[in-house]
């Protein structure tokens, strides 16, 4: 299998909205190269896009755990675990990506929603 051949068809599949499709492209270049942060990435995205949390989740912990200091993947994680409603668990992440790359509007936006809801819940 070319494996860069295929992960260029997940790319394509996601951005033409076929998450479903990247994921069944994408899981088994994971497989085949766990240490592959953008494959990882793509992937968990495409699990978010298709609902897959857990699995989104398990992806993103993955790349915070190995690279703390990937803002995105802190963001992806926050709004995911805002979806799976665990708004306190999200708020960390969101927090993280929000004070590491300030200037990102929609980090500002996903931190003040997630803060005002854990506010509200107290």
């Amino acid at each position: 299998m070319d494996l860069l051949a295929e992960y260029r068809r997940a790319t394509m599949f996601f951005e033409m909205g076929d998450a479903s499709g990247a994921v069944r492209l994408l899981e088994p270049i994971v497989e085949a190269e766990p240490g592959n942060s953008s494959v990882r990435q793509l992937l968990a995205r495409a699990y978010f896009q298709t609902a897959q949390l857990h699995r989104a989740e398990e992806q993103l912990r993955e790349l915070v755990d190995r690279d703390p200091s990937d803002h995105y993947a802190h963001h992806v994680l926050g709004r995911t675990l805002e979806r799976m409603n665990r708004p306190t668990d999200a708020l960390r992440h969101l927090r993280i990506a929000a004070a590491m790359h300030s200037t990102n509007t929609d980090y500002a936006t996903a931190l003040r929603r997630v803060e005002s809801r854990v506010n509200s819940d107290r």
